[in-house]
């Protein structure tokens, strides 16, 4: 077998050379222009073909093309605007946070040890005039006898702790100024200078709390307490035909002048509710003190002289000191309201006499049919009068200090008696003085202390 594809395979190497020598001798290497481009004169040109767009070649875009592709452009500008910002964001914030723990570590050590130790030391004297103004408080209330001159003392305690605390609060501020220009301040320095500011918040709050308590003491103290001295009162539960007082004046009421005083703390007040009547069978209206409203007021001889205040009556429990002064002399008559003239008509009742021998109440007035006395059942009258009186004129609330004189009294002196925190029920009338003229209540009217 091999013996037969060795001639085979010499055959085949002849050939191959044989066909190499061959083809090298054909070969004529000619380095010139292998192409004609001469153009001669008088030749026509040929037109050339107007090559076709290939397959990548853009189209020319239309107006809705180039609309879009400029809303793609922006939306990508503003993204990377945005993109951009953040950045810039987050690189300063994170400079900013560096300077910060820097400027702590620097600085905070010496203010916030003076800030502490200052704070502590006003806290505690804070404290201390908190604790005396309780124990003042303390004391009002177990002796019972809070006036409006403790009023005002606690008032002006009050109101230096608060000045205290806005003063603590300018030296705070000083603090921190010094601490953020003077790098090197010391802290025993700073100590002197101000005061910790959450010590002063908590201690600002501790105060509004003490003055809430102290507000609602002293209200109660005062719906409590009688004004002017006063250690009594008449109380008037309701308005009932049945509640009145009746009194026994101390002279006989011939009177060509007269003041009459008084302090009303009304509940409610009607179209007409009657504090102080005189009258007699003939007129049943010589004298009234009333009130209509916030209204006062004030009747000589009859209805048909009358002196009117407007807006001088108090609501919510709130006491009122009320005059009426009247001289027959020209029929000069005042109406008085906490110590102020509101009113003044002159020619009422001129050269008028009061008669002697009618019946003089408070809370209710002797009305045309008589009226009806005794604290017990309906057998009880007063006498010489039949009847009743009218519930709707009827005074619901407390009464004090109610006082009558012979004469007219000067400005002067009802400024006095109308003094709350004054002792204008030692100052007693001649014809009737309250706590020495006899004064009985009917019907569930009662004194009280």
């Amino acid at each position: 077998m091999f013996l037969w594809r060795l001639p085979q395979a010499a055959c085949l190497v002849l050939v191959c050379v044989s066909l190499t020598l061959g083809y090298e001798d054909d070969i004529e290497v000619n380095y010139g222009d292998s192409y004609y481009n001469e153009i001669t004169e008088g030749e026509p040109l040929e037109p050339t073909a107007t090559p076709a767009p290939g397959p990548c070649k853009a189209t020319d875009m239309t107006k809705w093309d180039k609309l879009f592709s400029m809303l793609e452009n922006s939306q990508m500008r503003e993204n990377m605007l945005l993109q951009f910002s953040d950045d810039i964001i987050k690189v300063e914030l994170g400079s900013l946070r560096g300077e910060m723990l820097r400027f702590v570590a620097q600085y905070g050590g010496a203010c916030g040890v003076a800030v502490e130790t200052a704070g502590r030391r006003m806290s505690m004297q804070m404290e201390a005039r908190l604790r005396e103004s309780m124990e003042h408080l303390r004391q009002d209330r177990s002796t019972d006898a809070v006036n409006s001159a403790g009023n005002s003392h606690q008032e002006k305690l009050l109101q230096q702790l608060l000045t205290e605390v806005r003063t603590q609060a300018i030296q705070l501020i000083k603090l921190e100024n010094i601490c953020l220009s003077n790098p090197e301040a010391k802290g025993e320095n700073l100590q002197q200078e101000v005061a910790s500011a959450e010590m002063l918040v908590a201690v600002v709050t501790e105060l509004a709390k003490t003055r809430a308590v102290l507000e609602l003491a002293l209200k109660s103290a005062q719906q409590r307490h009688l004004p002017a001295g006063c250690e009594t009162a008449l109380l008037f539960p309701m308005r009932s035909p049945r509640i009145f007082s009746s009194v026994t004046p101390d002279l006989p009421l011939s009177l060509s002048s007269f003041t009459v005083c008084l302090w009303a703390k009304p509940v409610s007040v009607s179209n007409r509710t009657v504090l102080f009547s005189y009258g007699t069978k003939r007129n049943p209206y010589e004298i009234q003190l009333l009130l209509s409203g916030t209204r006062a007021l004030f009747t000589v001889g009859g209805e048909a002289h009358l002196v009117e205040a407007r807006g001088v009556v108090k609501g919510g429990g709130v006491w009122t000191h009320l005059c009426g002064a009247w001289s027959s002399e020209q029929g000069i008559a005042s109406l008085w309201a906490d110590g102020h003239r509101v009113a003044f008509t002159p020619g009422v009742a001129e050269g008028h006499m009061l008669p002697d021998g009618g019946s003089l109440q408070l809370g209710q007035e002797k009305n045309d049919g008589g009226v009806s006395g005794g604290s017990g059942g309906s057998g009880s009258q007063m006498p010489g009068f039949e009847g009743g009186f009218d519930a709707k004129l009827a005074f619901a609330g407390k009464m004090t200090g109610v006082n009558m004189w012979d004469r007219v009294l000067t400005e002067e002196e009802i400024s006095q008696l109308a003094l709350q925190d004054g002792e204008g029920c030692e100052q007693r009338g001649n014809v009737v003085g309250w706590g020495l003229t006899e004064i009985v209540p009917h019907g569930g009217a009662q004194f009280i202390n």
